[in-house]
């Protein structure tokens, strides 16, 4: 079989320690290191001294990351799918696995993860930092519902949004002991003064000692991340206007042209997949990167209704734009497109969303992928 790295070197890690095989001349050399930062850095030494400039790295949980960190810019990291470098299952052992995926380095038959560029990394820690306070928040939201209405507090019924500036000025009136109904109602502002009569039966509730230490605890918290959400979304325009891609903060303006994406879902695809297009063979491609296997989930569910245990197919995870894209689904304007033909097969992509409404079905990856060929970088 051809040689294409005559020094290249595998890594097998896990969260301790690693093992790294460098094949020299067909000569096979193995070392074990523990994961601290020294240790890596004498990794590096080893493979600088080596001759070593192609690496391969088993993406091993969030353990790879430090290795990555260090050797990026000095030698070129491939990042492999343990999945598709699985070496022998009957003899399985660490140095098995580091030197089947120096083998593999070696004559070339070993496919690279997409890893994105460091700005577009320190992007997307951004912003799934601010989808798990989102959710966060939402779980409180929810929690804080089901308490009010425990202590027959019918506010939800009334307003539209319960966590607004009037009704968290009534929930905090509520948890500091407050019983006067006429007092709540009158912190109604705008819209919501034509519905003090509704306020007032709503707010009439019987909140006990417990349930209102509890409340001003939820509120506490809810603030506080709500806090947070504005900082990091502050962190985040910053982070745009200061990358050292112009195209960036291009880039989300034209997802933001798109119906049914906002800006904040553009800025959840930009860091997820970047702006580089071309890396991409096919819009496709980039969906395997940006979204989570919709079928792995269908054939869970299926096999289970079967009685069977089923087997994923595809990537999953990318919850963070898995979400986004069944929001921008569900947002996709109802009106009556053209008729839809998919070039490659000639089929009809227009759909009905059931309401006798003709409904296009919008592509996120595609989308994306047609937004950066037409920005003529």
């Amino acid at each position: 079989m051809e040689v294409l790295y005559t020094c290249c070197c595998g890594i097998d890690v896990h969260a301790r320690m690693l093992v790294a095989c460098v094949i020299k001349d067909g000569q096979k050399e193995t070392r074990t290191f523990s994961t601290m930062t020294d240790d890596l850095l004498r990794l590096l030494d080893w493979l600088t001294a080596e001759g070593c400039t192609q690496v391969a790295v088993e993406s091993t949980g969030v353990y790879w990351r430090p290795v990555f960190n260090i050797l990026e810019g000095s030698v070129e990291v491939m990042l492999v799918n343990a999945r598709l470098a699985c070496g022998f299952k009957a003899r399985k052992t660490d140095v098995i696995d580091a030197e089947w995926l120096a083998d593999l380095l070696r004559h070339g038959l070993l496919k690279p993860s997409f890893i994105p560029p460091l700005h577009i990394r320190e992007l997307r820690e951004l912003t799934r930092y601010r989808e798990s306070l989102v959710r966060e928040q939402t779980a409180l939201a929810n929690r804080i519902q089901k308490l009010i209405e425990s202590g027959n507090i019918k506010l939800s019924q009334v307003v539209s949004d319960a966590l607004g500036v009037s009704g968290k000025q009534m929930l905090r009136a509520l948890a500091t002991g407050e019983t006067d109904v006429e007092k709540m109602s009158e912190m109604a502002r705008r819209r919501m003064k034509r519905k003090v009569p509704e306020l007032k039966r709503a707010l009439a509730g019987r909140l006990t000692a417990a349930q209102r230490w509890v409340l001003t605890e939820l509120l506490d918290q809810y603030e506080q991340v709500e806090a947070a959400v504005r900082r990091v979304e502050q962190k985040i325009g910053k982070e745009m206007e200061q990358s050292p891609d112009p195209f960036v903060p291009e880039a989300v303006k034209l997802l933001d042209t798109i119906p049914g994406i906002a800006e904040r879902v553009a800025e959840t695809i930009v860091a997820e997949i970047g702006v580089e297009m071309s890396r991409f063979p096919t819009d496709g491609h980039a969906g395997l990167v940006g979204r989570g296997c919709v079928r792995a989930t269908t054939n869970r569910r299926a096999s289970a209704r079967a009685g069977r245990r089923a087997r994923a197919t595809g990537t999953c995870g990318r919850r963070w734009c898995k979400r986004r894209g069944r929001r921008l689904l569900r947002s996709a304007p109802r009106c009556a497109p053209p008729r839809t033909v998919d070039p490659p097969t000639g089929r009809d992509r227009t759909q009905s969303d059931g309401r006798g409404v003709a409904r296009r079905r919008l592509s996120p990856p595609l989308i994306i992928f047609i937004a950066g060929a037409c920005a003529n970088r």
